[in-house]
């Protein structure tokens, strides 16, 4: 009998691109396994690929060379808007999306209504919404559709205090059991929710035993960027 596929295995992935002429190797060669209900905080100076591993895994980009074995549901990273018709009502995409993951979209329109706090505007064309208004759709929707693994870059995350209190209520407690992966520079939030850490460092991805050995690591990396040059 073959050995069974972790829920989501990243193998090998590579990801480059041209930048102002130059070649940039964003990912170099990951490798990793997140299983069901493993909880991985991620963490790395601006620039340094996070988001685009959150783009790949979540299947907005495609890596230049490598697999995504995907055997559970993956979101889309939260809180991108990137994917709505602008054309369309904030009911119609919630639609689209619901049809595009096969699910019923008639049971969930009272609870995007309500989280979204968008009144009449939830009927009108997202090409009217502000950046907030988008955000507020695209995590309830997030939030919709019952994923396995959810892909959380907080940076992307914009309004109030009581906004960002719904937000963690809804995915740490009420989907405490899903695996995620968590982009944030929140030491408690770490703390609080995440077991396991890695670093993305020069491209490629650095485990460490302990969330606190991550964040020392990275805190140490950020200072030395940070230190003037001597001439």
């Amino acid at each position: 009998m073959s050995e069974a596929v972790p829920a989501l295995s990243v193998q090998d992935v590579h990801r480059h691109y041209k930048l102002a002429g130059h070649d940039v190797h964003a990912l170099k060669g990951l490798s990793f396994d997140i299983k069901q209900g493993e909880r991985v905080f991620l963490c790395g100076p601006s620039g340094s690929g996070k988001t685009t591993l959150l783009y790949i895994l979540g299947g907005m980009e495609k890596p230049t060379s490598g697999k995504i074995l995907r055997g559970m549901r993956v979101s889309w990273p939260l809180a991108f808007g990137g994917a709505f018709q602008s054309h369309l009502t904030g009911l119609d995409n919630l639609k689209f999306v619901c049809r595009v993951y096969g699910v019923d979209y008639i049971p969930l329109v009272p609870f995007v209504e309500e989280f979204t706090e968008l009144g009449i505007y939830f009927r009108e064309p997202v090409l009217h919404y502000s950046h907030g208004m988008l955000t507020r759709l695209a995590f309830a929707l997030s939030m919709a559709i019952e994923f396995d693994c959810f892909l959380i870059d907080e940076a992307m995350v914009v309004g109030d205090v009581r906004f960002h209190e719904r937000c963690h209520a809804e995915l740490f407690h009420k989907r405490k059991d899903r695996a995620f992966i968590l982009v944030t520079h929140d030491a408690n939030v770490i703390k609080l929710y995440c077991k396991n850490a890695c670093v993305l460092h020069e491209g490629r991805l650095l485990p460490f035993p302990s969330v606190d050995a991550a964040y020392d690591f990275y805190q140490g990396t950020m200072s030395t960027r940070a230190e003037p040059v001597e001439s």
